[in-house]
């Protein structure tokens, strides 16, 4: 669709035309499923307030890297209110993720520095929030800051599992661009095993997906369980044993991730 990209003013209609084309929505893996659901029906009104406003794409996403960060640190905090905190962070994170998006693609303003800063957003949220889990179960607040304790230390190594699982999946574009090859496809036949055991296996994560509790608004709503746990009892044993349940939950993740990508097609 042609378009005029100095228009601040478009309806909506126009705006969605441009700025959520079908072919993006239908990416396989880059689309989470509370975007398809509900915050890309959200976010293109929120894209279409900004539009007369002087922020850049890559304004809303340094946006979105504050809102997620800050808003994973609070879960140690405020009891069961910053774990709330969170949850509601990683929703508003999730909507200015769909609109730094859209509003390039409206006004054509399209770098590299966007996808990287999109990236390093990711990285950041999705690895502080483990991080911050081991700081509430081992009993971190406002008011009494504890020690380091083993469960921090718990949340740090499953943050390190996190850091390797998301480099896993770029580390994919990195090698193919090194070699020459063209930008992966994302499809789900690009990521299917070539064996038929692991084909099979990977079929079988699809009804467990494990790998979603380490994605920052799924991650957020089971520390916001956990802490729901907490408050009822009185102690932090649910965050307790969330801290200890991600541990070999990370390690089945990321191993998984790393024996798919090798076992499929994306690299050759």
């Amino acid at each position: 669709m042609n378009h005029d990209p100095t228009d601040d003013h478009p309806t909506i209609a126009e705006l969605k035309a441009v700025a959520q084309p079908p072919e993006h929505i239908a990416r396989y893996n880059a689309e989470h499923w509370a975007g398809a659901l509900y915050l890309r029906h959200l976010s293109i009104h929120a894209t279409r307030v900004l539009l007369p406003t002087r922020i850049t794409p890559n304004g809303v996403t340094w946006l979105m890297i504050v809102v997620g960060v800050c808003g994973a640190w609070m879960i140690p905090f405020l009891g069961l209110w910053g774990p709330v905190v969170a949850v509601l962070a990683m929703q508003v994170q999730i909507l200015l993720d769909c609109s730094d998006g859209e509003l390039a693609r409206w006004r054509q303003r399209f770098s590299p520095a966007g996808i990287y800063l999109d990236r390093i957003g990711h990285y950041l949220t999705e690895a502080s929030i483990p991080m911050a889990l081991g700081l509430r179960a081992d009993g971190w607040s406002l008011d009494s800051p504890a020690d380091v304790g083993g469960l921090t230390v718990l949340g740090m190594l499953v943050a390190v599992g996190v850091l390797l699982n998301k480099a896993f999946t770029d580390l994919v574009h990195v090698a193919r661009a090194k070699t020459g090859r063209p930008p992966l496809e994302d499809v789900v036949s690009s990521a299917r095993p070539k064996a038929s055991g692991m084909a099979r296996l990977r079929r079988a994560f699809d009804y467990l997906p494990i790998f979603r509790a380490f994605v920052a608004v799924e991650a957020s709503l089971l520390a916001l369980v956990a802490a729901v746990v907490d408050t009822v009892g009185g102690d932090l044993l649910g965050t307790q044993v969330l801290v200890v349940a991600m541990v070999p939950l990370i390690v089945v993740t990321a191993g998984g991730h790393l024996l798919g990508v090798l076992s499929s097609r994306r690299l050759e």
